[in-house]
C-alpha cells in the first residue's frame, strides 16, 4: 500500500522528547493530590533523571559537535540544533524546579514541623550543636586542597559535592593561591537530623553543605574566606567496549568502570551566590562554556533529599501503604508447578506481588526433580534472592546456566559482581552477544515428571528486581505451554552457543523478526479498515522512535485504523496531523507507579491477538538488542491484560497526558462527577488494600 511521505515536521526530537517527560515528572511535584513528601520524591526523582540525561544523552550530542557530525535524524535537527534547543528546555526546567521547591514544597514541609534550618536561622544552642558536629564527625576527614604549581585543580569525581573557597592571606610556607577546593567524601550524610530539643521541632535537618559554609574557615588555619561556593559536574557516564578487540567482555568493562568518574564534563552545577568569576574559573577547569553552566538556588544536588521521606514518620504526608496480592490460582497451590501445570498464570506487578517469581527459582533450587534452570538478567539488586536461589541450585548440583547482561548501563558493576559470584558456585554464566545487550526476560526450569523432561518458563515485560517490581508496572507470564517452551529453549541456545537462528513457532524475536512481525502486523490491520472491515492498534510502551514503526502506523491511520498508544516516555511520532495521523491518539500515564509493561494489541479480524514484550519501539530494540514478544495464548490471560493492562488506562483522567500534534503535552482533565485513575483502580481491584491517593 502507499506510505505517507515522511516529513521531518512529522517526527518530535528524542531529547526533546525526553526532557518533555521529565517536564511531567516534575508536575507531580506540583499536583495537590500528590501527597507533601511524595512530591519531595518527584523533584528528587527529577533531578536523578536529569543526571541521566546528561550523562548518557547530552554526553552524546557534545561528542557529535566536537567531531563536526552533521548527521540529522527524522526530525530534520543537527546535534548542535538540538543542543541549542536542550539547552535553553533544560535551564527553564531547572530554574522550574528549584522554585517548586523552595516557594511550594520547603514552605508546606515547614508548615508540617518539618524543617530545614538555614544558617541565618540557627540559634545559639543550635549553633553550637552544629559547631560540635563539625569538630567530630566532618573535620577529621575533609581534606581541603590549596592551588598552587605543587597543587594543581584536583580530579572531580562524577556528580560529587565540592567547595570552591576564595582566600585571602598567606599560610605557613608563605603561598597565596587564593583559591582551595574541598571535597565532600560520599560516605558523608548531606541532611543531617538534628535533636528535637535542639532542633526546636519534631523534624528539624540541616544541610551539609551550611555545616561546611559556616566552618569551611576552620580548614585554613590564619586565613581569611572571602567566599565559599559549592559545585557539582556532571560528566560523560557511557561506556565504551570495542566489539571487535574485546576477548573477554567481563575484564574489559572492569577497566573502563574505573573511567566513568571521569569523563568528559558536560555540565556545571553551582550554587547562585557564586561569582562569574568563579563560575568561570570552574567552566574552565572541566573544558565547558557558559551554555554549560546552572546557576541553582538551593542545594546543587537534590537526589540526596530523597533519604527525607524515610526519616519522616509522617504517613499522613506519604502514599497510603499498599500490600501486593497474589493471584487466586496460587492462594491455596503452593506448589508453582503444580499450579502452572493446571493453567498459565499472570502476574500483574506492582498490584500482585513479585514473591511467585522468586519462589519459581527456590523451589526449582530445592526441588529434587529439577536437572536445570536457565535465566536472563538485565537488571537486579544487590540482594537479588533471585541470585541467591540460582547460586543454591548450583552448589546443590543442578544445571544453572545464567545470561548476565554486562552492558547493563550503571548496573554494570553489580552484574560483573553476581557473575563472579555464580561461576564460583558453577553455575555456567555467559554475557550473551557481544554488540548485542540481552534485554529479553526469560526463566526455564526442566523438571523430570512421570520419567519425561518437562519444561516451564517465566517471561516478562520487566527485570528480575524484587525492588523495582513494588515500584514499576510490568506483567510477568508462568507457563508450561510446550511450543511456546521450546522457543524459549531456542532462544537461550542462541545466547550460549553458535548456529543459525532458528525458526520460532510462537516468539518474536530481536534482532531477527519482531520488527518485521510488527510491520506486518500493523499492515494487516490497515488492509482490513481498507477494505471496511474494523480495524484497531493498542499499543504500551515506554519509549516511541523507530522511523519505520512511525512510517507504518501513519499508514494505517491514513487508512482508518483507530490507533490509541500509551507511551509513558519519549514519542517521536506526532498525533492528530491532518492526512496523516488524525486517527491516532498518545497518552502518558505518570503516578505513583512507573508505567514499564509493553502490551500491543491487533484487533486482527475480531481474534484480538495480544502480545507482551521486553521491548520499546526503538532501533536499539530491534536491532541491538535481544529481545522476545510473546504471544497470549490462554484467552483467561488475554481478557485480563487487556482489562488491566490497556483499558484502563485509555479512561484515565487524572494521571493522563495528551500528546498534541505540535508534540506539546496537555494534561487531560476529568469531567465533573468522574475522576478515574487506572493506578487506583488496580490497586482497589488487585490489593490487599487500598486508600486514595
Amino acid at each position: 500500500m502507499r506510505s505517507v511521505k515522511l516529513n521531518p515536521e512529522y517526527f518530535f526530537n528524542r531529547e526533546l522528547g525526553i526532557l518533555a517527560f521529565n517536564r511531567r515528572v516534575l508536575a507531580q511535584a506540583e499536583d495537590e493530590r500528590v501527597p507533601l513528601l511524595e512530591r519531595l520524591k518527584f523533584l528528587c526523582i527529577f533531578s536523578s533523571n536529569m543526571d541521566e540525561f546528561f550523562e548518557v544523552r547530552v554526553a552524546g550530542l557534545k561528542e557529535q559537535i566536537r567531531f563536526n557530525d552533521t548527521t540529522t535524524g527524522p526530525d530534520g535537527m543537527r546535534p548542535r540544533q538540538v543542543f541549542t534547543s536542550v539547552s535553553a528546555e533544560a535551564h527553564a526546567l531547572v530554574d522550574h524546579q528549584y522554585k517548586i521547591l523552595n516557594e511550594v514544597v520547603l514552605p508546606r514541609l515547614e508548615q508540617e514541623d518539618i524543617k530545614f534550618l538555614r544558617r541565618t536561622q540557627w540559634n545559639a544552642t543550635q549553633a553550637e550543636w552544629i559547631r560540635e558536629y563539625f569538630f567530630r564527625e566532618l573535620m577529621p576527614i575533609l581534606t581541603p586542597i590549596g592551588l598552587d604549581p605543587a597543587h594543581p585543580f584536583p580530579r572531580i569525581l562524577n556528580k560529587s559535592l565540592n567547595f570552591a573557597v576564595e582566600l585571602e592571606g598567606k599560610d605557613a610556607f608563605g603561598r597565596n593561591s587564593g583559591v582551595a577546593v574541598v571535597q565532600a567524601p560520599r560516605a558523608l550524610p548531606r541532611v543531617i537530623r538534628l535533636p528535637a530539643d535542639i532542633a526546636g521541632c519534631e523534624y528539624g535537618f540541616i544541610f551539609l553543605s551550611s555545616i561546611l559554609h559556616a566552618h569551611v574557615g576552620e580548614l585554613f588555619s590564619g586565613m581569611q574566606v572571602k567566599g565559599c561556593y559549592q559545585f557539582r559536574v556532571t560528566r560523560d557516564s557511557d561506556l565504551t567496549v570495542d566489539d571487535e578487540d574485546v576477548k573477554d567482555l567481563r575484564i574489559a568493562l572492569q577497566g573502563e568502570l574505573s573511567h566513568r568518574q571521569y569523563g568528559e564534563g558536560v555540565r556545571l552545577e553551582v550554587a547562585d551566590n557564586c561569582p562569574d568569576e568563579m563560575s568561570a574559573f570552574l567552566l574552565g577547569q572541566f573544558g565547558l562554556l557558559q551554555e554549560d553552566l546552572y546557576k541553582v538556588n538551593g542545594l546543587v544536588n537534590l537526589v540526596r533529599l530523597m533519604q527525607i521521606p524515610d526519616s519522616v514518620d509522617r504517613p499522613d504526608l506519604k502514599f497510603a501503604p499498599y500490600s501486593p496480592s497474589l493471584p487466586r490460582e496460587l492462594s491455596k497451590e503452593t506448589d508453582l508447578f503444580k499450579a502452572i501445570h493446571k493453567a498459565d498464570i499472570l502476574l500483574h506487578h506492582p498490584y500482585q506481588s513479585f514473591n511467585p517469581v522468586i519462589e519459581f527459582i527456590k523451589q526449582a533450587a530445592e526441588d529434587p526433580h529439577v536437572l536445570a534452570i536457565k535465566q536472563t538478567f538485565y537488571r537486579t539488586s544487590a540482594d537479588s534472592t533471585l541470585m541467591q536461589s540460582l547460586i543454591d541450585a548450583a552448589r546443590r548440583g543442578k544445571e544453572v546456566t545464567v545470561v548476565v547482561e554486562l552492558m547493563a548501563r550503571f548496573d554494570e558493576e553489580a552484574n560483573i559482581n553476581w557473575a563472579a559470584k555464580l561461576e564460583k558456585a558453577g553455575a555456567h554464566v555467559v554475557y550473551g552477544v557481544v554488540g548485542h545487550k540481552t534485554h529479553a526476560k526469560m526463566a526455564m526450569v526442566v523438571r523430570r515428571e512421570d520419567g519425561k523432561l518437562k519444561r516451564y518458563v517465566h517471561l516478562s515485560t520487566g527485570n528480575y528486581h524484587q525492588r523495582t517490581a513494588r515500584l514499576y508496572t510490568d506483567f510477568g507470564l508462568m507457563t508450561c505451554h510446550e511450543e511456546i517452551c521450546a522457543d524459549v529453549n531456542d532462544v537461550f541456545a542462541q545466547l550460549t552457543g553458535l548456529g543459525k537462528a532458528t525458526k520460532l513457532k510462537h516468539l518474536w524475536q530481536s534482532p531477527f523478526t519482531l520488527h518485521s512481525k510488527l510491520i506486518k502486523a500493523i499492515y494487516h490491520e490497515a488492509e482490513m479498515a481498507k477494505s471496511g472491515k474494523k480495524a484497531r492498534i493498542i499499543a504500551k510502551m515506554n519509549a516511541l522512535l523507530d522511523a519505520d514503526i512511525i512510517r507504518a502506523l501513519y499508514d494505517a491511520s491514513s487508512a482508518g485504523v483507530k490507533i490509541d498508544l500509551i507511551v509513558r516516555g519519549v514519542c517521536a511520532l506526532r498525533p492528530g496531523i491532518v492526512g496523516v495521523s488524525e486517527n491516532i491518539t498518545v497518552r502518558s500515564i505518570v503516578g505513583r507507579f512507573l508505567e514499564h509493561s509493553r502490551i500491543f494489541y491487533f484487533y486482527n479480524e475480531g481474534e484480538e491477538n495480544v502480545y507482551m514484550a521486553s521491548a520499546d519501539w526503538m532501533y536499539r530494540n530491534f536491532f541491538r538488542r535481544i529481545e522476545v514478544c510473546f504471544p497470549l495464548l490462554d484467552s483467561k490471560v488475554k481478557k485480563r491484560v487487556i482489562k488491566e493492562g490497556l483499558e484502563p488506562y485509555l479512561k484515565d483522567n487524572l494521571n493522563t497526558w495528551e500528546m498534541q500534534a505540535d508534540a506539546s503535552y496537555r494534561r487531560r482533565t476529568a469531567r465533573r462527577g468522574y475522576e478515574f485513575s487506572a493506578q487506583q483502580q488496580l490497586m482497589a481491584e488487585l490489593g490487599q488494600s487500598f486508600a486514595t491517593e
